[in-house]
């Protein structure tokens, strides 16, 4: 769950005997690293189907479980994995080999990782990566991760995909190789990772994918680039794993707090990909919509009055409110892959809890009516809530299903959300989401249809 900090509108000692180091360092040289191209290596499975849309982006991992979510969404961000300074096998890397190239990454990152994907996987959780490149404080990962043209005043250290270089565009390939094949393994050893969201807002760029101000095509041209090497890196060990474009709410405008080198609309990052993938057959492969429709304001829940959120293609924003005007876009003929419409997963969204007694019931009939209507909206897979946690750095926000009150006995209280969110999927749902119901002005949760 990537903070957010500035407004799209207002308006992420243990010890070691020294036999057991040695063994594990035996073990690194005798066991060779797994090779690209081996017989077997890439899986070949369908799609994991959940049984609802139920998601969370997970922080505390048992009360997720207990939530009883279907998908969740986790940041991950590849600085933090990659050792390009490893030198010599060493217990604290893991090593991969892809074009006679040997890489190593992180043991302790990517076993953290392991143990939160197996744990999700395990329990028929739908698991989907946020990929990320954050600025780090070691210069040679810099060298290697960031783009080029990444801008130091970057709001929040979030760089767009290095593809510029050879270096950057082999430890990307050889990373997502890596993940990807460790996490989809037929025997699910680390678990298994359905999607890899590719960046966050990237029509946003200049806050969330920074390569310096640049236009629309000169950011397109390259996240493309981006995609399409994701992509391949992830269909050589998986057949069905799925890579997502991450887009905002502004489809038809660009956020206000921006100018055009700065920032684009939604929409035509989305026609600019098939455009290009009509006239580029290497650039036609099946990418997917990682979308965020928050409200129009994001400190005002209440997304049925959005001004902005209207029911044509050309609306400036979508929200919740008019979220059916992109699963229909997609569904243009000129926007299908294979005869088939992209599909969606909502990563990204939430509702704030505004001031006052009724300010908690206000943020949860907020998400009572929009899971509603997203359980009924064909071609959206997952609606994944942000946050589990209120954040003390987040603008402002309190999006969460709990709050965060470290002074209080219990640092973590459960609002009102919580148990509409808990209840969402029960048979009982109507008796927990009634409250709703006059707060949003309906007499039955049959207006939510389309």
């Amino acid at each position: 769950m990537v903070t957010k900090r500035v407004p799209r509108s207002i308006g992420s000692a243990h010890c070691v005997s020294v036999v057991a180091k040695s063994f594990l360092l035996l073990a690194c040289l005798v066991w060779p690293a797994i090779s690209v191209g081996q017989d077997g290596a890439r899986n070949v499975a369908a799609y994991p189907e959940a049984a609802s849309k139920k998601g969370l982006q997970v922080e505390l991992l048992d009360d997720a479980l207990e939530l009883g979510i279907k998908h969740a969404a986790l940041n991950v961000n590849l600085s933090e994995l990659i050792a390009p300074n490893s030198g010599n096998v060493d217990v604290a890397y893991l090593p991969w080999t892809t074009d006679g190239r040997t890489f190593h990454f992180r043991r302790e990152p990517v076993e953290r990782l392991d143990h939160t994907i197996k744990t999700l996987s395990s329990h028929s959780v739908v698991v989907h990566l946020i990929i990320l490149v954050y600025k780090d404080s070691d210069a040679e990962v810099n060298r290697v991760m960031l783009h080029p043209n990444y801008d130091d005043k970057a709001p929040h250290r979030l760089s767009a995909f290095n593809t510029r270089t050879a270096e950057g565009r082999a430890w990307l390939q050889a990373t997502m190789e890596f993940l990807a094949h460790r996490w989809s393994r037929p025997d699910k050893q680390y678990g298994r990772v359905a999607g890899y969201v590719l960046g966050n807002e990237v029509n946003s760029h200049w806050w969330w994918s920074n390569m310096g101000r640049v236009t629309m095509s000169e950011f397109a041209d390259d996240y493309s680039s981006a995609l399409q090497l994701v992509h391949r890196a992830v269909r050589r060990h998986s057949s069905w794993a799925r890579v997502y474009v991450s887009l905002d709410h502004h489809w038809n405008i660009r956020v206000p707090a921006s100018d055009d080198h700065e920032a684009f609309a939604g929409k035509d990052l989305i026609d600019y990909l098939v455009r290009r993938g009509r006239e580029d057959n290497e650039s036609n492969f099946d990418w997917h919509v990682a979308y965020h429709p928050y409200p129009e304001n994001l400190f005002e829940p209440r997304f049925w009055n959005d001004k902005s959120a209207l029911l044509e293609p050309t609306t400036p924003r979508i929200t919740f409110k008019n979220l059916e005007v992109l699963t229909d876009y997609l569904q243009r003929p000129e926007l299908l892959y294979e005869g088939q419409p992209r599909r969606v997963i909502l990563s990204e969204q939430g509702f704030h809890t505004p001031d006052g007694p009724t300010g908690e019931a206000i943020q949860a009939a907020a998400y009572c009516y929009a899971y509603r209507k997203v359980a009924r909206l064909d071609g959206v897979d997952a609606f994944i809530l942000h946050r589990h946690v209120d954040h003390p750095h987040e603008g402002g926000l309190r999006l969460g299903l709990r709050r965060f009150a470290p002074a209080e006995s219990n640092p973590r209280p459960a609002k009102m959300i919580y148990e509409c969110f808990r209840r969402a999927d029960d048979p009982d749902w109507e008796e927990a989401f009634k409250f709703a119901l006059p707060i949003i002005g309906i007499q039955s949760w049959a207006e939510t249809k389309r």
